[in-house]
């Protein structure tokens, strides 16, 4: 017959051995994002971030438009190389149904990114994510990403690293999806 210190420690390994397996197995969750499930061809996750002057902007307003969101930091040297060509591609498709939203991850946020596209001449909308969100509800590697989301808020493409964002290839595939 087991004694009563026994069955004790017995209760005390079933109850460790319990937590343990759930803190290995727990599921990640913060807000309304549903993580690592970014697939093309699946929605893309809604997100709502500050622009530069504070106001929120959300992804989904952007619904009927094909949707460029460039994860980026000023302290990004292929980020920094790649924004003139997005600059011209904006420029290019602006007014039709086309956005660029340009997420920054700068921690000190507006004040890096703020001077940054004025010293550019950067005019598509930049937004700000010092606390990275993004980066986990988009599963980022790295910066830069981008994500081109289709008019039904569909993610189209994902690309990792900088792109020459004003070669033909591509503004002939963006015209496509709009």
């Amino acid at each position: 017959m087991l004694s009563y210190r026994s069955v004790i420690l017995i209760i005390l390994a079933l109850v460790a051995g319990g937590i343990f397996y759930a803190l290995q197995h727990k599921k990640t969750h913060q807000g309304s994002f549903e993580f690592n499930r970014l697939e093309v061809g699946k929605p893309a996750p809604d997100f709502t971030l500050p622009r530069l002057d504070g106001k929120p902007v959300k992804l989904s307003d952007f619904r009927g438009k094909v949707v460029l969101v460039n994860v980026w930091a000023t302290w990004c040297q292929p980020c920094v190389a790649e924004m003139p060509s997005m600059e011209k591609l904006y420029q290019q498709l602006k007014g039709e149904n086309f956005e660029i939203l340009a997420v920054s991850i700068d921690s000190p946020g507006a004040a890096a990114v703020a001077p940054f596209m004025r010293r550019n001449n950067l005019s598509f909308p930049a937004l700000i994510d010092s606390q990275g969100h993004i980066k986990t509800a988009y599963n980022l590697t790295g910066v830069p990403e981008s994500f081109i989301i289709n008019r039904q808020g569909v993610l189209a493409q994902k690309i990792i690293g900088p792109l020459d964002w004003a070669a033909p290839e591509v503004l002939k595939y963006f015209r496509q999806l709009m």
